[in-house]
């Protein structure tokens, strides 16, 4: 039985990867390097230490990560303060279904908890969360599965009784480590073989995931 949700949100309740890749390829190409998404994706699902080593091995330990990683935070936020978040597709139903149904939600994500702050605001549905897992609260990114244990000890539930939503291969490794029943929406990055047997639905929006829900 489900008695608890655990969302990440990047390219899972947003679609703010694809800002954040536009962001990059900006900077990238007003700088000169060479870069496109298959270098992005390379970034997707992982904590900025790590984002950092993939910049530095690809383009040398001079490569100015931390000045570029402010400034498209900044473009970034612009961005979403103009325009508005981008939404998926069936977020604000699957949030209702889980709360009519009882169930507690948190949140787990490698992204800062100021910016998934900012997310859930501009959103408006910071109060579907009863928990808040982000990445400096734990020590281990994904695939290691200490977000999604800490966000099921949040909400006081067993990882075995939590439903986990992810869109990335990192995060559904994570999840499935935890314990927890995997539902999957891909975004830039499809299931590969190794983790199709971790993934306890795959859905191409989160509408169809509530189909999955009332069978469980």
């Amino acid at each position: 039985m489900i008695k608890a949700a655990v969302f990440d949100m990047d390219g899972l309740m947003f679609d703010t990867e694809r800002l954040v890749y536009d962001n990059w390829q900006q900077m990238m190409d007003e700088r000169g390097y060479d870069y496109s998404i298959e270098d992005f994706k390379q970034t997707v699902g992982r904590r900025k230490a790590e984002v950092q080593n993939f910049y530095f091995g690809r383009y040398g330990a001079d490569f100015p990560y931390w000045e570029l990683s402010e400034h498209g935070k900044q473009m970034y936020i612009d961005k979403v303060k103009r325009d508005g978040i981008p939404v998926k597709s069936g977020l604000y139903e699957t949030l209702s279904y889980l709360k009519e149904k009882g169930c507690k939600i948190a949140l787990a994500t490698s992204t800062s908890r100021q910016t998934a702050e900012f997310n859930l605001e501009s959103a408006g549905v910071t109060e579907y969360f009863d928990a808040l897992v982000c990445g400096g609260d734990v020590k281990n990114g994904k695939p290691h599965p200490e977000v999604f244990l800490t966000a099921a000890a949040a909400l006081g539930e067993k990882p075995e009784d939590c439903i986990a939503f992810e869109d990335s291969i990192n995060g559904i490794k994570s999840a499935y480590a935890a314990g927890m029943t995997t539902v999957m929406v891909p975004d830039f990055l499809e299931p590969t073989d190794e983790i199709r047997p971790m993934i306890g639905f795959l859905c191409k929006s989160l509408e169809e995931s509530i189909l999955f829900m009332e069978k469980e």
